[in-house]
């Protein structure tokens, strides 16, 4: 582990004129110019004691021992042009002293790194600018993510996510064209006002999951306005080629309803899921990523029990074994209806895996006996095996299944819920008297499959309104 004084010893990288300090309530060190300004920001090591995830998120060719390693992170200010050079000599320092191995390999030196006299009178950032934040403004927080390859949902991301939020501003990530996300990643962007900003060369600044061109105008990115006000969809956004042999992604949508009971242990949903699509259960689990905890719902659920003492929701992923891409998101409240989890797993395959479509009902059926399904649904998509998200268009998730638990069935009746329409008769799961009703909506590859289901939710939300 990097210990206080290799760490000390790394930020001497600047010379004796530069300042360190503590900030996140002493998660994160700062090396600063005399005026105060950031220069590089270290996180506390993590210790990463799941296999894969230095290749999952930096790329095939990073090193990483197969047993736990330590994970420290330094980032360098965009706003000075040493900083950059800074970062790389403590990187590399801290790996000579204690073996290391620094990505990008490139970056790693051991030199001493001056600051030009503009560098050392520059502004300071404001105290309030979150570590990760390289420009903050009245409506929003950006985050430039120029070197890697995938933007995870690390702390440093998190940070800058609750702080945006928390003063009403926009979380707007911008990257090269040739930077992915992850599904974590896309999920915390999903929906204004945040943003993933990709600046192409060709075609300037676009967001990366809708197209949209965009420029820096009033403190934010915002979509350049056209005459007939429709979103001008940039070219680099747009399919180059006929799409290649169909890599796909199943994803399930699903919450589960738990009686506040302290015998109650979380997380068993979403492992019986793993385990009946993937014969194993999780590899790891984490608040952030990289994730670095063993699988276990005993520890999952302390921490979450810790955090509804404080009234705070839970926010958790999972991942599975590198040979098998699988990633969970978990979001766990205490509602008037009990502890509820809102789970979406999603799992790649390659053109030559079979998608394990008649897995579907059996787990559905299991979790609606066992865990307290309150209702799922399933989908299909061409998307990537390894489950980044490039930023051009993908073709939309199409359903294949919707379940009702069996409080759902309750409430809307029986009755009702099982004569939607003809084309979406249910089957029954569980016992006669108290079933689940499982809904097949398509195979993955009917766009009226979105139809039909919309169909089947109108028909069961008239029994809501009527009652």
């Amino acid at each position: 582990m990097p210990d206080t004084k290799t760490v000390l010893a790394g930020l001497f990288a600047g010379g004796p004129d530069l300042g360190v300090t503590s900030v996140a309530d002493g998660a994160v060190v700062q090396l600063r110019a005399p005026d105060g300004r950031p220069l590089v920001s270290v996180e506390a090591p993590l210790l990463i004691q799941v296999p894969g995830e230095a290749r999952r998120l930096l790329g095939p060719d990073a090193v990483a021992p197969d047993g736990p390693y330590w994970w420290t992170e330094a980032r360098a200010s965009t706003t000075v042009e040493e900083s950059e050079r800074l970062a790389g000599s403590f990187a590399g320092r801290v790996a000579a002293v204690l073996g290391g191995t620094v990505w990008p390999p490139e970056a790693a030196h051991t030199e001493v790194v001056p600051l030009t006299s503009e560098a050392a009178t520059a502004a300071a950032a404001p105290e309030a600018t979150p570590p990760a934040v390289d420009i903050l403004t009245d409506k929003a927080a950006v985050v430039i993510q120029d070197r890697r390859p995938v933007v995870a949902m690390n702390t440093w991301l998190a940070d800058a996510l609750r702080t945006a939020a928390a003063g009403d501003r926009a979380l707007q990530i911008v990257t090269p064209p040739g930077t992915g996300l992850t599904l974590p990643t896309r999920g915390a962007l999903h929906g204004r006002p945040n943003r993933w900003v990709v600046q192409d060369p060709d075609c300037g600044y676009y967001d990366g999951l809708s197209g949209a061109r965009l420029h820096w105008r009033d403190g934010h990115f915002t979509p350049v306005p056209s005459p007939d006000g429709e979103a001008r969809i940039a070219d680099a956004y747009r399919p180059s080629a006929p799409p290649a042999p169909a890599e796909r992604q199943l994803a399930l949508s699903l919450r589960t309803t738990h009686p506040a009971d302290e015998n109650l242990l979380l997380g068993r949903a979403l492992e019986a899921s793993w385990r009946a699509l993937t014969g194993a259960p999780p590899a790891g689990w984490s608040t952030a990523e990289p994730i670095s905890l063993p699988w276990s719902p005993r520890r999952l659920t302390e921490l979450a029990r810790a955090r509804a003492q404080r009234s705070a929701p839970t926010w958790l992923t999972a991942i599975g074994a590198p040979d098998r891409p699988a990633i969970a998101t978990t979001h766990v409240s205490h509602t008037p209806a009990g502890i509820e989890e809102h789970i979406t797993l999603t799992l790649g395959y390659a053109p030559d895996e079979a998608t394990p479509l008649e897995t579907l009902a059996p787990l559905a059926e299991l979790l609606a006996a066992e865990h307290g399904l309150t209702s799922m649904l399933t989908t299909l998509r061409p998307a990537r095996r390894d489950l980044t998200v490039p930023p051009r268009f993908e073709a939309p998730p199409l359903p294949l299944t919707f379940t009702l638990g069996p409080d759902a069935v309750t409430g809307i009746g029986l009755a009702h819920a099982e004569q939607p329409r003809a084309d979406a008769h249910p089957l029954r799961l569980g016992p006669p008297t108290r079933p689940a009703l499982h809904y097949a909506l398509g195979d993955g590859t009917d766009p009226q499959a979105w139809a039909r289901f919309e169909r089947l939710r109108a028909h069961l939300a008239t029994a809501r309104a009527g009652r």
